[in-house]
């Protein structure tokens, strides 16, 4: 290297500017690639080449992977000048515009015609009729990978407007039309599963209430790559066999069809009415069909502990022929299950040694009379007012806790029903939990928020033996189990809780009492959570607070932020995630060094993940990374 001076100052020689020049150029080249790695994981220096899509992106700007299907087969099988098909089109609009999604109105002449392959997803609103050619291109799309959203009756008519029948719905959805749903009624409820990649975040048992003006659809799976989402079949006010009307009345469905996938509603999208929260649960409902349609990462958390799909109360309301609920104890020392007793604090004090007993057999909580309902239509101001309730409250909860040794935690209203002063009058108390008769929205718990304060409800989910015995007049064993059997089937499908409530003077008889072994059975069999209330409670007020949300970022990397905004730690958090596609060689790491570590459970080649969480401190958000290689085969 040469270097000499002259009157100008120091001069350098061109060969070191040019090494320098290489080197910075390098390195400028591995801090970005540094970066990139940071910021979207694991990738490949042929994903930073531009291909020939890319270019096409940049001159003449990004094109539309989502279509939305007009059909003029359809619009001309409809009365003219219907609106209709325009109507739920522009519903479609409003729902893919509020996730940032771009789209185009394609008419049935592109699909029969031109290549559709570049669409990651074709929306069918309602389309009744399918050319043959139209068809065949659909199917080829789906087999190839590609992801359809329809609703209604897709195909049963051809072009010319002749009735084909379901043969598209049996073939490529895997399902068979079983009724069109009347419109006897103004809507009608359509009960949402839980535990699903469709319904994360979902109330699990949600009824959401469908308009019959378009008359819905009812079908039935008859495929095993296809997965039933909700039933029409209202348990409450319908006759049936429970298991066979879930079966024939499915609404929503999802499933494969060759690489590709369908998600599959009976009804329009702008059917849904209702109060706020059916449209809030049904757009995520929509939200989490797109995600999966589209491959997006799906986050939740189940509504119960890992291993379990649904849980049990098995509680017991010691009342007239108090007597019987010896006869119950031999049965719940031998099956070693947590049990919740309710009892009104007169009776304890008259019987404070049976009380005593009853607490080392299980948890007690009190029976409360605040106040009764002389009609439906009378049923406002008809409880007790706020400063009676809470001073009954606390009166029955001081009489049992002196009488049982333990703390009482919930209640129960001796008629079964509350209202709001019931929720402030059980807060004041420091009440935890009440379980109450009411048919709410859900067959899971649910959390009321009163400032800082907070209470679980727990509404009736199953029959009882009032109803059993006393109503349906079953006084065969063999038939009271049948009936609790069908109603446990039905919540184990939605993945609800369990409510089982028995009284003294029915179910807890000698000569019936025999029944509650064989139900403890069953729901052992069938991996139930049998808990106390106070357990559910437990596991509500942590699991409520917990807020997810997944990001994919890049090709290879998948971010999720975990936050808990409640006021404890939370420990033994598993969170699910459906990263919708099918990977291999995960590793996790943390945006942030010295994050607490978590761990991870993955089977190579499924899609499914789990995350496992403990000590997330209370207000506390945490950002993990996995990284992961795609299986090509």
């Amino acid at each position: 290297m040469e270097m000499s001076k002259t009157k100008y100052g120091l001069r350098i020689n061109f060969l070191f500017l040019f090494l320098t020049g290489i080197i910075i150029l390098f390195s400028s080249i591995l801090i970005y690639l540094f970066v990139l790695r940071g910021v979207f994981g694991k990738f490949s220096v042929y994903d930073l080449l531009p291909t020939e899509q890319t270019i096409k992106n940049f001159f003449y700007g990004k094109s539309n992977d989502t279509a939305i299907l007009y059909s003029d087969y359809t619009q001309n099988v409809l009365p003219k000048g219907s609106t209709w098909l325009v109507d739920n089109i522009s519903t479609w609009k409003k729902f893919l515009s509020n996730l940032n999604m771009n789209y185009e109105i394609i008419d049935d002449k592109k699909i029969e015609s031109e290549d559709i392959s570049n669409y990651k997803l074709i929306i069918l609103p309602g389309i009744k009729s399918l050319s043959e050619k139209e068809i065949i291109k659909l199917k080829k799309y789906l087999e190839k990978g590609g992801s359809i959203f329809a609703t209604g009756g897709i195909g049963s008519y051809s072009n010319d407007g002749k009735w084909k029948g379901w043969q598209f719905l049996n073939e490529v959805f895997g399902i068979n039309f079983t009724r069109e749903i009347g419109i006897n009624e103004i809507y009608k409820i359509h009960t949402l599963r839980g535990g699903l990649p469709l319904t994360a975040n979902v109330p699990t048992g949600f009824p959401l209430r469908v308009a019959t003006w378009d008359r819905p659809m009812a079908v039935e799976v008859l495929d095993p790559r296809t997965t039933q989402v909700s039933f029409w079949y209202n348990y409450k006010s319908e006759y049936g066999l429970v298991r066979e009307e879930i079966k024939k009345t499915a609404g929503i469905v999802y499933g494969n069809y060759g690489k590709g996938r369908f998600v599959w509603m009976g009804f329009e999208i702008n059917s849904v009415i209702g109060s706020q929260d059916d449209y809030v649960y049904f757009e995520r409902l929509f939200n989490n069909s797109v995600n999966w349609l589209t491959y997006s990462p799906i986050g939740y958390i189940k509504d119960w502990p890992t291993g379990y799909n649904s849980a049990a109360i098995v509680s017991f309301i010691v009342s007239d022929d108090a007597a019987n609920i010896e006869n119950v104890l031999p049965i719940i020392k031998k099956e070693n299950i947590p049990v919740t007793f309710f009892v009104q604090s007169d009776f304890a004090k008259t019987n404070p040694e049976l009380i005593k007993k009853l607490s080392d057999y299980g948890e007690i909580s009190a029976i409360v009379d605040i106040g009764y309902l002389t009609s439906v239509d009378d049923k406002i101001n008809k409880l007790d007012s706020l400063e009676l309730q809470t001073k009954k409250i606390a009166e029955a909860k001081f009489n049992l806790e002196n009488i049982a040794g333990r703390k009482i935690r919930g209640m129960i209203p001796l008629y079964g029903l509350f209202d709001q002063n019931t929720i402030s009058a059980a807060i004041k108390n420091d009440f935890k939990y009440l379980i109450t008769d009411s048919l709410t929205d859900r067959s899971v718990p649910k959390t009321i928020i009163r400032g800082k304060n907070r209470i679980l409800t727990i509404t009736k989910t199953a029959r009882d033996d009032y109803e059993v015995i006393r109503d349906l007049g079953l006084n065969q064993p063999a038939f009271q189990f049948y009936t609790y059997q069908e109603d446990i089937d039905r919540i184990l499908f939605e993945g609800g809780l369990y409510v089982l409530k028995l009284h003294t003077d029915y179910q807890l008889k000698k000569e019936n009492v025999q029944v509650v072994s064989d139900l403890i059975a069953e729901l052992k069999s069938k991996n139930f959570w049998i808990a106390s209330a106070s357990d559910i409670q437990s596991w509500y007020e942590k699991k409520d607070y917990v807020e997810i949300k997944t990001e994919k970022r890049g090709n290879n990397r998948v971010a999720i932020k975990v936050s808990n905004p409640g006021n404890e730690m939370i420990n033994n958090l598993v969170i699910h995630i459906d990263l919708n596609e099918k990977v291999k060689n995960l590793t996790l790491d943390s945006e942030i060094i010295g994050t607490r570590p978590a761990s991870i459970k993955h089977s190579d080649g499924s899609q499914m993940l789990y995350l496992y969480i403990d000590q997330l401190d209370a207000g506390e958000s945490r950002i993990y990374f996995i990284d992961y290689d795609k299986v090509t085969s």
